[in-house]
């Protein structure tokens, strides 16, 4: 008679073995949650106390460790984009290294107090292309090996951008005279680009004289069409044929109205070197890490005590065997 266990029999001792597998896990699982609460209710005192100055040193380290950032949205004039990153970078380096007489020596009174400083482009794209459609086509060429988004960020795309926008950090809060005064004043001294805008605000007030002459030699020929005299102004006189068009002369005029518009706002903005258009100072920096420090600091306290205490236990442990053997 054969004593094999049958099919049913192998699947009721599986069953059993899963069974007991189960209610040990369990049981391992009460007893872990039991010794848990009760190294807390032991040293419940402790975990308070660490609790307490966790997060009491989480705030001192908060308060201590508040920045303050500052941003001044410039636009450099006469192809100086290169001129400021290099001036900027100058400064970086030196507040890196802490060279406090290169800082103070270009103004700063509180150098010591100065993080970093730093440029970056505002992203225009839509300004860069419609500035001439040979931007548009190079951007196109530009943008067929890589990707368009990145492109536009690599620095000799951004530094065709107008508008660049300068950070300063520091630990303390400031003010423009104390801090954008001196920077400004460091990036504006340049004996070179003080010639080329010379020349320019000088070929821009050329220009503005020569239109409003024509602009005013086309009022008087509109002036004088029911008389059918020629317009002049002082001792200039322009003739106009009589296939001249009379459509024309008004576009004429009011494209030379507009140039004079523009003439104008960009004779205001060329009055320094780097141009600051906007300057917002002391703004509270905060990050995501120091703001949590306050609740990982305690978090990270009883974290150690439980670690020390488990780790002295077992090396009472093994000690204790090893003295045994």
């Amino acid at each position: 008679m054969s004593t094999k266990p049958t099919i049913h029999d192998e699947e009721e001792i599986n069953l059993g073995l899963l069974a007991n597998g189960i209610a040990s896990i369990f049981q391992r699982l009460n007893t872990s949650l039991f010794k848990s609460v009760r190294f807390f209710v032991r040293h419940k005192l402790i975990l308070s106390v660490l609790l307490v100055a966790g997060f009491g040193a989480g705030v001192v380290i908060e308060s201590v460790k508040i920045s303050y950032d500052h941003y001044i949205l410039v636009q450099p004039n006469f192809g100086s984009t290169d001129y400021l990153y290099a001036k900027i970078d100058e400064i970086n380096a030196k507040v890196k290294e802490q060279d406090t007489v290169f800082l103070k020596s270009i103004g700063f009174s509180n150098p010591k107090d100065i993080f970093k400083i730093e440029v970056k482009p505002v992203v225009d794209v839509y300004r860069l292309v419609n500035m001439s459609e040979q931007n548009f086509e190079l951007l196109k060429l530009m943008a067929e090996d890589s990707d368009i988004k990145k492109t536009l960020e690599e620095t000799p795309t951004s530094k065709n951008y107008t508008c660049h926008l300068i950070h300063v950090s520091t630990k303390n809060k400031t003010n423009q005279s104390l801090l954008i005064k001196p920077l400004m004043a460091f990036l504006n001294n340049s004996v070179f680009f003080k010639k080329i805008q010379k020349e320019c605000i000088q070929n821009e007030e050329i220009k503005i004289k020569a239109n409003e002459l024509l602009i005013a030699q086309i009022d008087g020929y509109l002036n004088s069409l029911s008389t059918g005299s020629a317009a002049s102004s002082g001792d200039k006189t322009v003739f106009f044929t009589e296939k001249t068009q009379l459509n024309d002369v008004i576009e004429t005029k009011d494209k030379l109205t507009k140039e004079q518009g523009l003439l104008r706002i960009e004779k205001v903005s060329i009055d320094k070197i780097i141009k600051d258009d906007h300057i917002s100072i002391n703004t509270e920096a905060s990050s995501k890490l120091n703001s949590a420090l306050k609740f990982i600091l305690p978090l990270l306290f009883v974290g150690l005590f439980i670690f020390i205490t488990n780790f002295r236990r077992f090396y009472q442990k093994e000690a204790l065997k090893n003295a045994n053997a």
